[in-house]
Parts: C-alpha cells; structure tokens; sequence
C-alpha cells in the first residue's frame, strides 16, 4: 500500500467512523442522556485520550499564553457548543439533513472570508452558495412543516460554530501540533460544561448518570456506558486521529474534500437504523449541496490549512 492511498484509507476510516457516531449518539439520546450532558461527556473523555496520545508521543503540550484567546474561543464555542447543538439536532430532525445543515459551514466561512476579511476567493464560490442553498431547499422543503423548528435552528446553530471551528482551528493547526490543539480545545469545551453544570439543570452530573442502564438496539442489549465508550473513542478520538494523520500523505483540502462522505454516510445510518427516508428529489438536492460545498471548500483551497471534523 502506498502512503498516498493509506491516506485516502485514513479518511475513510474517519468518515465511517463519525457516520456511525451519529446513529450510536441518537441512540443514547433517544435513551435518556440529554445533548448539553452528552456534550460534556464526550468532550471529557476525547480530551482524557487525546492527552494519553500527546503523552504517549511525547508532543509538547504547552501553548503559548498569546494564543489562549484563540484556544478559549476554539475549545468553547468551535468544539463546545458545536457538540451540544448538534446533538439536540440529530436528536429532533432526521441525521441525513441535521448533518447536511451543518456541513454548510464552509459555504459561511468562504462568505465571512469574502465579506470580512476582504480575502481573495475564487469565482466559484458565488455558483457554489446558488448550488447549496437550492439544493437544501429541495432536501428540507418536501418535509418542512413536519420539522422541529428547534432541531432546524439546533442543526444551523451547529453550522454557524462550525464555522467559527474552521476559522479559529486554521490559524492554530497553522503553527501548531494539530493533537496538541485538539487536547486543549476538547480540555476547554470540557471544563466549560463541567462549570455549566453547576447552574444549568438540564446538565446531568456525571455521578448521578446511570452507566449500567441497559439499552436495546437493533440487534443487542448493551449497557449506556459501552455506547458512551465508543461515542468517545471510535466516534471521536479514532475517526478524528485518522483524519488528522491523513494529511501526513495527502493535502489538507482533499481530505476535506473527502470528509463531505459524512452526510452520505450519516443519511444512510439515518435509513437503516431510523427508517428516516428521502425521495430521489431529496436525494438530488442533498447532491447539490454537497457539490455546492465542496465548491465552497475549493473557493479557498490554494492559501489555508485544514482541520479534521470532530463530529
């Protein structure tokens, strides 16, 4: 095997393995943990790993204290909140289209590049935000009135600190060990939703969860704290090492490019294990989307790093 197609191998591996999360999430969702609890959870135990891997590696942990603002706006909202709105949205409205919304982030962040910053982008990313946003139409509205309004708000909420993960994760990756950002990040998220918990009611303590109860899915009874394990690890730290270490052999905006198999992927868990279906009209707006954001990732292709998709 070459290393350019063990690249593309790693991809597909983190691709996989964040469609499967969605399912296993909405499963623990449906059986009583609640999205902000699942958040700090899963930012809890990705940071616990991710600090064994840099420990392990022998990666230098500190960050420089000027770079802290960054971190602290990464890891709150760029990793924090991006978890717990996207969990309240896989939990209301069907994954395939939860996901979709939130993949439009770099369609936001090519226009806050544009509009903002006055960078240069291509052309094409005008074409790409007309593509996008008829072909949500079409996947959204033969379905919209039937729609949780706070899982559609949840699922743009989710896009829009997406974005502000692509913004802020590029200029640290940029300088600094992409494990060692990620520790950080995931440690932040963690600390802000442990210090939430004592105040928001809706945030279960991590003591008075009940990780014996057992859980019935398709095929298996398994206890909640198996599901939380592999939320953590084969959802979290696995897929997004792989993606990570991808970029060793193949450039940053190929695997960027490739991570957008994630709505394919997280729409078909949504049919076998949810029964949640699209028309072939859907499906065709679901393929413009997707073309219309890898257009928008193109846009900006040739001057930014990339970051691996914690979802």
């Amino acid at each position: 095997m070459t290393r350019r197609t063990l690249g593309y191998a790693l991809v597909l591996v983190g691709v996989v393995g964040f469609s499967l999360n969605a399912g296993v999430s909405r499963i623990v969702l449906d059986n009583g943990i609640g999205a902000w609890t699942l958040a700090e959870l899963r930012a809890l135990g990705a940071a616990a790993l991710l600090l064994l891997i840099v420990l392990v590696t022998g990666r230098r942990l500190p960050m420089p204290r000027s770079e802290w603002p960054r971190l602290l706006l990464y890891g709150l909202v760029g990793l924090g909140l991006l978890q717990s709105f996207y969990f309240e949205a896989i939990a209301r409205i069907p994954i395939g289209l939860a996901i979709l919304i939130e993949f439009l982030a770099p369609v936001w962040v090519a226009l806050w590049a544009r509009l903002v910053r006055k960078q240069q982008v291509r052309p094409i990313l005008w074409p790409a935000l007309a593509i996008t946003l008829t072909g949500l139409a079409i996947v959204a509205g033969a379905q919209f009135e039937d729609l949780d309004p706070i899982g559609l708000l949840s699922a743009l909420a989710a896009g829009w600190c997406f974005a502000v993960y692509f913004l802020v994760g590029e200029r640290l990756v940029a300088d600094h060990d992409p494990f060692v950002v990620s520790f950080w990040g995931f440690a932040i998220a963690a600390a802000g939703w442990m210090a939430a918990a004592l105040i928001v009611p809706q945030i279960v303590p991590l003591w008075d969860i009940d990780y014996t109860q057992a859980v019935t899915t398709a095929a298996f009874v398994v206890p909640m704290a198996a599901l939380l394990l592999w939320v953590i690890s084969l959802g979290t730290v696995v897929p997004f090492a792989s993606e990570t270490a991808a970029m060793r052999w193949i450039p940053a905006t190929t695997v960027s490019v490739l991570a957008m198999l994630e709505p394919i992927g997280a729409a078909a868990i949504g049919w076998w294990w949810f029964d949640e279906r699209l028309t072939a009209f859907q499906i065709f707006g679901a393929v413009l989307v997707l073309a219309g954001i890898t257009m928008a990732l193109l846009s900006r292709a040739d001057d930014h790093p990339s970051v691996a998709v914690p979802e």
